[in-house]
């Protein structure tokens, strides 16, 4: 190999490892962009769950309140 072979071999090498490096590290920040978005919906999701449940439990608070005979007469007395 001359001189001029192995300076160009080396800007290749040099140039290639560079973008491939560059393209790791953008590879990383997507990754770590796409576990934060993970991370934020398993969040609202966890909170969903949790209203979902305090409603459910509103609604057989409710029902329970409507069946109740003292409701039905309630509802009776304030018809008269």
């Amino acid at each position: 190999m001359n001189g001029t072979t192995m300076v160009v071999l080396i800007v290749l090498i040099s140039v290639g490892f560079g973008v491939l490096y560059d393209m790791y590290a953008k590879h990383l920040k997507f990754k770590e962009r796409t576990l934060n978005a993970n991370n934020l919906h398993d969040e609202q999701a966890e909170k969903m769950q949790s209203h979902i449940a305090a409603l459910e439990e509103r609604i057989q608070i409710l029902e329970k309140i409507v069946t109740d005979e003292g409701f039905s007469v309630s509802q009776e007395i304030n018809k008269l």
